[in-house]
């Protein structure tokens, strides 16, 4: 019995030891895996650089916790390179508005100190008459750039109402007949025969229709299409023109501020006309997307119906 006894502690003791010396190695490993990291983590603080981090000792959950550690730092990184994208993008576009509005009234005064003049009674209207497109062009370019940035800063107060969207759309586009008429065309306008209602503030509909009327205009060649109809419990509306200035890698970004196909910037247009109606349209709880099919581009907004 002695004996047993004297063997069952000489196991135990031998377990003891060993667990304690494996116990031991585990926890070496752990501290040493730790400073492993935080060496790592202190080399990729003080550096601008792509570096992830890795493993000295495969151990415990750390593997797990180093691949979640360097996911969070992809995420980061891929973030911050779109804001820099992003900002460099916008400064530019801020540079080109400037200069684009500049332009104008940089024209207008030249011909308001040609009036002061000598300038013969035929002339004389004619240059009053390109002095106010040149400050209503840029009366244009001013708003959209204040109502956008109302919009982001979330000072916009929409105020909702019940009202047919066919008739107020309608209306809207044919404050332009002028304009379509001026460019050789006239636009196809089709409408329900019945009541399209919608709730929905009225002045930003308006808008809506209005900034996607001066976008055919600019972008469009010919081939003219307004249409507006109800689709199963949606108001829909279809703009659609032939262009030869937008192509299939502009629809992606067709919405973002700013972005413009122009790339020379001839027609002197800020780029926030579909990014307002695509932000009115989403506050409106609607949709707006955007297609190129055979050089015909489309814009499609969908309301909820009233």
């Amino acid at each position: 019995m002695q004996i047993i006894s004297e063997v069952f502690l000489t196991v135990l003791t031998v377990t003891a030891v060993t667990g304690a010396g494996i116990m031991s190695a585990r926890l070496w490993c752990y501290k040493k895996q730790i400073k492993h990291i935080i060496k790592e983590l202190s080399f990729i603080k003080d550096r601008d650089t792509n570096y992830l981090l890795t493993s000295s000792h495969s151990i415990g959950g750390t593997g797990e916790m180093i691949s979640g550690i360097n996911q969070i730092m992809e995420d980061y990184r891929e973030k911050d390179r779109r804001l820099v994208n992003e900002n460099t993008v916008y400064r530019e576009s801020i540079t080109s508005i400037s200069h684009d509005i500049r332009t104008p009234l940089t024209s207008a005064k030249g011909y308001l100190q040609m009036l002061q003049g000598n300038v013969p009674e035929e002339k004389r209207e004619e240059y009053i008459k390109i002095v106010e497109r040149r400050l209503d062009h840029v009366t244009d370019m001013l708003n959209q750039l204040f109502e956008y940035a109302r919009i982001e800063a979330g000072e916009m107060e929409f105020e909702p109402e019940e009202f047919n969207a066919a008739n107020v759309f309608a209306e809207t586009v044919s404050l332009f007949y002028h304009d379509f008429t001026k460019k050789g065309c006239e636009p196809e306008v089709l409408l329900p025969s019945s009541s399209c209602l919608i709730h929905a503030d009225k002045h930003a509909f308006v808008r809506i229709t209005e900034n996607l009327v001066k976008n055919a205009l600019v972008h469009g060649t010919g081939g003219y299409r307004f249409s507006l109809s109800r689709e199963n419990g949606w108001i829909k509306i279809c703009v659609s023109n032939l262009t030869d200035s937008i192509e299939k890698q502009d629809i992606d970004r067709i919405f973002d501020r700013f972005y413009t196909t122009d790339k020379s910037r001839s027609q002197k247009t800020t780029g926030l006309g579909l990014a307002i109606v695509k932000r009115f349209t989403e506050r409106m709880g609607g949709s707006a997307g955007a297609g190129l099919e055979n050089g015909r581009f489309t814009v499609e907004l969908l309301f909820p119906e009233a």
